[in-house]
């Protein structure tokens, strides 16, 4: 086990105690991160990723490291033989995502947007997204009327929202509650 991430008991019992108060305080305040700061969070969620990882002894798994189009930081973990952490529509890798994502948070004091992934699942489950969402608002414009979507959890609705919020003839909301929570799309009146 990696030193660094192992809890003393003092920070087991006071997770709002940040690893780096300096950082915390920068992040907080709305100042903008240094790339050495980002590195250091990069760095941080590496370990804990790989700390994870060494579970399923694939700890030594190449992890293509990127920053995505909103600035959060992306750890696609490449190793075929870790489908099985995928999981049936990604449920367990959202579970590992929330895992490391409140790991990080308690070690950093402040939420820094991350996103795990394996395989490149989630991006090609965006694309995915991104065609269903032009495909419905295509489908609204051309009936005229209101086009529902299968239930979807907060990140693939907010993919849906972003792809579509550029155009001007349709409007989409939520509805429902989670987890049947659904976009609806429609034609601007």
């Amino acid at each position: 086990m990696n030193d660094d991430l192992e809890l003393s008991s003092n920070e087991t019992q006071d997770f709002s105690r940040a690893i780096n108060p300096e950082l915390a305080q920068k992040f907080k305040s709305g100042e903008e991160l240094s790339e050495s700061d980002i590195d250091y969070i990069a760095d941080l969620s590496v370990n804990v990723l790989r700390e994870l990882l060494s579970f399923y002894d694939a700890e030594d798994s190449p992890i293509d490291e990127y920053e995505g189009e909103e600035g959060e930081l992306i750890f696609d973990v490449i190793n075929e033989e870790l489908a099985v952490l995928i999981g049936r529509h990604g449920k367990t890798l959202d579970a590992i995502q929330l895992l490391v994502t409140s790991i990080i948070y308690n070690k950093l004091n402040f939420k820094y947007p991350i996103v795990i992934d394996i395989e490149s699942y989630k991006n090609r489950k965006k694309q995915k997204l991104q065609e269903v969402a032009l495909d419905a608002a295509e489908k609204a414009l051309d009936r005229g009327r209101q086009v529902k979507l299968y239930p979807m959890n907060a990140y693939e609705r907010r993919i849906v929202h972003m792809v579509l919020r550029a155009n001007p003839s349709i409007k989409t909301f939520s509805e429902g509650v989670d987890p049947n929570r659904r976009i609806i799309i429609q034609p601007n009146d």
